[in-house]
């Protein structure tokens, strides 16, 4: 027990404002949460890049329909490959700085036998503007209702950044994968949709999961639609629907719009969890996966669209 908590406030300490300069001196400034541009985002991946070139590189995700590359951070050589996606919604900005937390924890510590992706901004438009939703052609989209899904969807893939991530989760195999939103302090596994058959065969694993994620948090864990509410069309009903991944939704802090000492504690808090989660994860993908249950449309009504 000594031994973890002389990791965890080691841990505590890099994630001060002021991070120190025998790892690079790379300061990640929580006061600047609320008002970071993506262009701040892209300069920090590429100072971890530069501070840690052993153990973390760049990478393009895509194109975004706001003409923006979407880039991330790739830690580790091993043959394990999962990813950690935050800020489907653009005003989630305290997921943001979460994956910043932890894209500079592993890069100084990368998990054994995993390749981890690292994508701090998936939706640019909507954070550059704190907007939940992002546009295409004239028209906005929740991003996190445009994937297909079993029981409905929004889009599927009416934008470059949904499309590209599907396309990205394909082609590297990835295994688990933790995406990261605001504002309702809970760690979700599926399903999360519309329908009253929400068991996936796998509950055991997944609430050792949520367990391993939630130690330092304290968060809520539990099914999706019943601990938040129905939703068609997300990434992590598509994620582990279509390939057997092991998606986990992680609904960071108590608010969309945390000041700079909530941001910090959200960072603290959930990253352990997020490296612990990938550390416990099945190294496979789960073998049967497809959505065996019946839809009930009458309960997409009940998705609030604000988390």
């Amino acid at each position: 027990m000594l031994g973890f908590r002389s990791v965890f406030l080691s841990f505590l300490m890099i994630c001060t404002l002021g991070l120190d300069a025998s790892a690079g001196g790379i300061d990640l400034d929580f006061s600047r949460a609320s008002r970071r541009q993506y262009s701040e985002v892209k300069a920090y991946l590429g100072e971890l890049a530069k501070a840690f070139p052993a153990t973390a590189k760049l990478f393009t995700l895509g194109d975004s329909d706001s003409g923006e590359t979407i880039i991330g951070l790739q830690i580790g050589n091993g043959p394990i490959s999962n990813v950690v996606v935050a800020t489907h919604h653009g005003n989630e900005y305290g997921s943001t700085e979460t994956a910043l937390g932890f894209a500079r924890e592993i890069s100084e510590r990368p998990i054994k036998d995993q390749t981890v992706y690292v994508i701090p901004v998936l939706n640019i438009a909507g954070y550059n503007a704190k907007s939940r939703r992002e546009t295409a052609k004239g028209k906005s989209f929740d991003p996190n209702r445009n994937y297909p899904g079993p029981c409905g969807t929004e889009g599927p893939f009416t934008l470059k950044s949904t499309a590209a991530l599907a396309r990205f989760i394909k082609e590297k195999n990835i295994v688990s994968s933790a995406t990261l939103h605001t504002f309702s302090p809970a760690v979700l596994y599926p399903w999360g949709l519309s329908s009253h058959d929400l068991k996936t065969g796998y509950e055991s694993i997944y609430q050792g999961l949520v367990m391993d994620a939630t130690r330092e948090s304290h968060y809520a864990t539990g099914n999706s639609t019943e601990l938040l509410y129905p939703a068609d069309g997300t990434y992590e009903d598509y994620a582990f629907n279509e390939h057997g991944i092991w998606s986990l939704l992680f609904e960071i802090g108590y608010s969309h719009s945390p000041n700079p000492d909530a941001v910090r504690t959200a960072v603290q808090v959930n990253v352990p969890g997020i490296r612990r989660m990938l550390e416990s994860a099945p190294t496979e993908r789960a073998s049967k996966h497809r959505f065996a249950g019946k839809c009930d449309r009458s309960l997409i009504s009940l998705d609030r669209h604000d988390e």
